[in-house]
């Protein structure tokens, strides 16, 4: 059986829940097509995120892997592109970790491009009245961390054909605390994910827009 392993994180600083986790756990189990989705929790710490997130990729050897993070603030979906090979965390993990200017990996590339159709996936959430737009820069925290090192393991379980990350907002419960931030409901969040997971499937080549900005 096709396997697809998804991902979201545990909550980290002052958040009781993380959005990312909470979107994602309700698809355990379910199918698209022939694939089944996996639902994982990432602890939100560096270095072991990575070493939970390759020990599920090697038990369960998926087709592809998503994993999704929370960007308080952003008003919409965010596919992100690229991912660059820097640690430096504005405040700590859940651990207590704060690198600054250090590697995700030694002697790794300046940076992964996402393997995902990214700007079909935008389209595809446009057309059914969600939010979304590409994304040029995961931040440099525990998601940045993933989602590099998830590109960077890829060499090692060609099982993966396809990986990637998109960050989520704020659910309304957190944006309460956090005046003027934006918001999405975690059903919409739930959806939007089924939608680039087909999206994701379903396309072989990505469609050729602009998903560019001009700053």
């Amino acid at each position: 059986m096709r396997k697809i392993l998804l991902t979201g994180f545990a909550p980290f600083g002052a958040e009781k829940t993380n959005p990312s986790w909470d979107a994602v756990q309700v698809l355990d189990g379910q199918m698209i097509d022939d694939a089944r989705i996996i639902s994982l929790q990432l602890p939100s710490e560096f270095d072991v995120c990575l070493q939970v997130l390759e020990d599920a990729m090697r038990a369960h050897q998926p087709e592809v892997v998503l994993s999704l993070g929370q960007a308080g603030g952003r008003a919409d979906i965010t596919v992100e592109r690229v991912a660059i090979n820097i640690n430096d965390a504005r405040i700590p993990d859940n651990i207590g970790q704060q690198p600054i200017d250090t590697p995700v990996a030694e002697h790794g590339p300046v940076g992964y491009f996402s393997s995902l159709p990214i700007k079909a996936i935008v389209q595809a959430l446009r057309q059914h009245g969600i939010p979304a737009s590409v994304s040029h820069t995961a931040g440099t925290y525990v998601c940045n961390h993933v989602f590099y090192g998830l590109m960077h393991l890829l060499p090692n379980h060609p099982s993966v054909k396809r990986a990637g990350f998109v960050h989520v907002p704020y659910t309304p419960d957190q944006a309460a605390a956090h005046p003027g931030a934006a918001s999405m409901a975690v059903t919409t969040m739930t959806a939007a994910i089924r939608l680039m997971l087909e999206t994701t499937l379903h396309t072989a080549h990505d469609i050729h827009v602009s998903g560019g900005i001009t700053h």
